[in-house]
């Protein structure tokens, strides 16, 4: 393992990266720890209030990420391990910015809601594409092998991706990211029925390719939606406060 740890991350320059990868689970299997327990009102465990106010961990989390960013430039000439630090501060940051995702997305604390899990879901794609790099891949990259300009390449790949996400494929369209072919199956594939993607073509103008889409999500998505809900909420607690939001509208 020693020996794997120098060849494969400090001789290649990822100790940073693998700093950052391990601080970022850490911090955020700590954070949610710490919240449930704040739920359950279980010992000291309180949230952090000056007055009436109630302090977010985001606000924490946007305050170590300047600290970890900014340190990060001073040191990155310096030295690897210094660069590292650096690294664990803005990870540490990251997850608890990401951890409440949800309420920079809505505008609205809706941690424990159904929309809180938006936040579950970034702290996993977060966790998935460090990963990713960490092993040695790289973003839009993938060479097909034919004598095409690879400035035109990363355009087609950033455009299938785009259209990918757009049908509702998220995980697809960010391990695409890395392995561009699994774009051009998710890009021709048809777009999940929720998506921007099916309300702007399927709704009014496909109402077949509409209806074979919720066939299929109902059939094949939400099961395997319900096993990620499962272990979501097994590691970061139940979001199953009514919705704040549904009918809520912004000036």
């Amino acid at each position: 393992m020693e020996h794997w740890f120098q060849q494969s991350i400090i001789a290649t320059g990822r100790l940073p990266l693998f700093c950052y990868f391990v601080t970022l689970i850490v911090a955020f299997i700590a954070t949610r720890i710490n919240v449930r327990l704040i739920r359950a009102k279980l010992g000291w465990f309180r949230n952090v209030n000056v007055g009436e106010m109630h302090i977010h961990h985001v606000v924490f989390g946007v305050v170590l990420m300047l600290v970890g960013g900014v340190s990060g430039l001073i040191v990155s000439f310096a030295s690897q391990a210094g660069y590292a630090a650096a690294a664990c501060i803005f990870g540490i940051g990251s997850a608890l910015v990401l951890d409440e995702f949800a309420l920079i997305l809505h505008l609205h604390d809706v941690y424990w809601e159904e929309e809180g899990r938006t936040s579950v879901d970034a702290v996993f794609i977060a966790v998935a594409v460090t990963g990713l790099l960490l092993i040695g891949l790289r973003p839009l990259t993938w060479d097909y092998g034919t004598p095409v300009n690879p400035a035109a390449l990363i355009v087609a790949n950033l455009l299938l991706a785009v259209i990918t996400l757009l049908k509702g494929k998220i995980w697809t369209g960010m391990a695409g990211l890395f392995v561009p072919p699994m774009l051009l199956v998710g890009a021709v594939r048809l777009a999940r029925p929720d998506s921007p993607w099916a309300r702007w073509l399927y709704a009014k103008k496909s109402p077949r390719k509409m209806a074979t889409a919720i066939r299929r999500e109902e059939r094949w998505r939400r099961p395997v939606i319900k096993v990620k809900i499962a272990f979501q909420e097994f590691l970061s607690g139940r979001h199953d406060l009514p919705s704040t939001r549904r009918g809520r509208r912004h000036g």
